[in-house]
C-alpha cells in the first residue's frame, strides 16, 4: 500500500481538467474534416467518399456531411485544395442532424432541435446516469466510451455514471447504425427510461449508418428509429468529443458547435 501511495505522489495528478481547462490534443489527431472551398465543384468529387459524405449540386456547390464522414482521409489526399483535416477540436457534437452539414443552407430547412435534457429539467440537481447500448457498432466507439471512466478522463468527477438499468437512466448513449435484431431492444430501452431523458448518437454509424448504410441491413442511423438529441460524429470520436456531446445533452454548456 505504501509503495502505491509513493508512486501516486511521484506521478502527480493524471486526470485531465477538461472542460474547465482545455485539454491539449495529441499531435496528428485527425478528429474532423473541413471543407475549404464550396464553390466550383465537379461531380467527380462525390466519388472520393465511400460513404457519400460529399455531394455536389447542379450549381457546383460542394457539401460535406460530417455525420457520414469516417475520417478515411481519401478526400484530403486526392483533393487537398478543397478538403483538409481540421484544426483539432473536441467540440464536434451537434444538436441537430443538419448541424453536421457544412452547407449553411442545410440549416435553413431543418426543424428546431429537440430540447436538451437540461432545458426540460433545469436546474438538474442530481447525478446523470448513462445507459449505453450497442446497436451494431464495429467496437471502436466502445473503446472510446470506456476510456471516459478511466483515471485520466474520470467522467464521474462531472457527475456522469454508467448504469445497466434503463429505468434509472437519464441519457441513452447509442452506437451503431441499428441492425434489425437491435431495433426492438433499442425501442424498449428508450420507452422504459423515465422523463426527462435524452438520446446521444455516437459515431458515424449511429449518425448516418456509415459504411453499412448502403447494405440495407441497418436502419441507417439512430434517428431513423428514435428522436436524437445530440449527434457526435467521428469514426470513432475521441473520448472528449463524446464528453462534449453528453454535456451538450444535459445543457451544461452552450457551444456554437452544438447548433
Amino acid at each position: 500500500m505504501l509503495a502505491w501511495l509513493l508512486r501516486g505522489l511521484r506521478g502527480g495528478r493524471v486526470t485531465t481538467r477538461h472542460p474547465r481547462v482545455p485539454d491539449t490534443p495529441p499531435a496528428g489527431l485527425h478528429a474532423s474534416v473541413e471543407l475549404r472551398r464550396a464553390d466550383g465543384g465537379e461531380p467527380a468529387l462525390e466519388g472520393l467518399c465511400p460513404t457519400g459524405a460529399i455531394t455536389v449540386d447542379g450549381a457546383g456547390r460542394v457539401r460535406l456531411d460530417r455525420g457520414r464522414c469516417i475520417l478515411c482521409g481519401e478526400c484530403v489526399r486526392r483533393a487537398g485544395d478543397r478538403f483538409a483535416f481540421a484544426d483539432v477540436t473536441f467540440e464536434t457534437a451537434a444538436r441537430s442532424r443538419a448541424g453536421l452539414v457544412s452547407d449553411s443552407a442545410a440549416h435553413a430547412g431543418a426543424g428546431p432541435p429537440r430540447r436538451t435534457l437540461g432545458e426540460r429539467a433545469r436546474p438538474l440537481r442530481r447525478s446523470i446516469h448513462v445507459r449505453h447500448i450497442d446497436c451494431g457498432s464495429d467496437g471502436s466507439e466502445e473503446w472510446e466510451i470506456q476510456a471516459l471512466w478511466n483515471p485520466h478522463y474520470d467522467i464521474q468527477r462531472l457527475g456522469f455514471f454508467l448504469t445497466n438499468a434503463p429505468r434509472h437512466a437519464d441519457i441513452l448513449l447509442v452506437t451503431g447504425g441499428v441492425t434489425t435484431p437491435m431495433r426492438a431492444p433499442l425501442m424498449r430501452t428508450w420507452e422504459v427510461m423515465p422523463e426527462p431523458k435524452a438520446l446521444v448518437a455516437v459515431g458515424a454509424d449511429a449518425c448516418s449508418g456509415g459504411l453499412a448504410a448502403a447494405t440495407g441491413r441497418i436502419a441507417g442511423g439512430v434517428d431513423r428509429v428514435l428522436p436524437v438529441d445530440v449527434y457526435v460524429p467521428g469514426s470513432p470520436p475521441p473520448p472528449l468529443a463524446i464528453l462534449h456531446g453528453l454535456m451538450t445533452a444535459v445543457g451544461l454548456l452552450d457551444s456554437g458547435s452544438a447548433a
